[in-house]
């Protein structure tokens, strides 16, 4: 009989109400994984925790990122109710994309405060308790915009490049203890074109999110990096739609 690696594993997502994040939490239902959902939107989350099965088995609170202690208090809860974390997968994001002369300042505060600081904060509510048993597995999901810039995405891909600079140190301090992946997307059916302040920028995002890949993609990506033998860790992944050039 073949052990699945992910029965019974309690994984912890932020951004779980949609895209990436609610594809992942649905994927890792089917095999058996406990869940911990968070996000802002809580009707969506009860919906969608509701969907994957009872308190046993799934745990949601509507939580905001930018918030240290309500990701720390949401941890804390999982610990409680599951006994341990074994996942966190970092997923909260959004990208206002928009010209620096545009002086955008709110919306580069909220990237860096969701994007940045948020993954920071996720990272310290669980690795604690993953460092004492020795054993968990950290997944940031940066983007192709991580590996690369284009005119409008400065401060996105900041933090993106960010994701990935942390998503490494993390990698060398925590080496035979704890695993971390960064995944860097390509463009993923998603309410990402959604955050973009600037209309313009928004529209010609809507036309290229067109070409988007399923978020299916990306969780299944995430099965990959979990399921590996314990002694291998698979660090980053690059997934783009086929037909995306850059």
């Amino acid at each position: 009989m073949h052990m699945n690696p992910i029965e019974d594993k309690v994984v912890m997502i932020t951004g779980a109400s949609s895209g990436i994040g609610e594809a992942t939490a649905r994927r890792l239902a089917q095999q058996g994984a406990k869940l911990v959902l968070a996000a802002r939107r809580s009707e969506r989350l009860s919906r969608l925790a509701a969907q994957l099965g009872g308190a046993d088995r799934v745990l949601w609170d509507a939580t905001d990122v930018t918030k240290p202690e309500a990701l720390q208090q949401l941890a804390a809860t999982a610990r409680e109710r599951f006994g341990h974390l074994d996942v966190l997968v970092n997923n909260a994001g959004i990208m206002p994309v928009s010209l620096i002369a545009q002086g955008r300042v709110d919306d580069w505060n909220r990237m860096i405060d969701v994007n940045i600081k948020g993954v920071l904060y996720g990272i310290h509510a669980v690795l604690g308790a993953m460092l004492e048993r020795g054993v968990g597995h950290i997944i940031n999901i940066s983007s192709v915009a991580g590996l690369s810039v284009g005119p409008g995405g400065a401060v996105y891909s900041a933090t993106k490049f960010a994701v990935r600079a942390i998503s490494e140190g993390l990698r060398q301090e925590c080496a035979g203890k704890v695993r971390v992946t960064s995944i860097c997307p390509g463009l993923v059916a998603s309410e990402l074109p959604d955050s973009i302040t600037v209309p313009a920028f928004r529209e010609r995002a809507q036309k290229l999110f067109e070409g988007a890949m399923p978020a299916d993609a990306v969780a299944d990506a995430i099965v990959y990096a979990l399921t590996q033998p314990e002694q291998v860790a698979v660090n980053e992944i690059v997934v783009r739609p086929l037909t995306q050039s850059f």
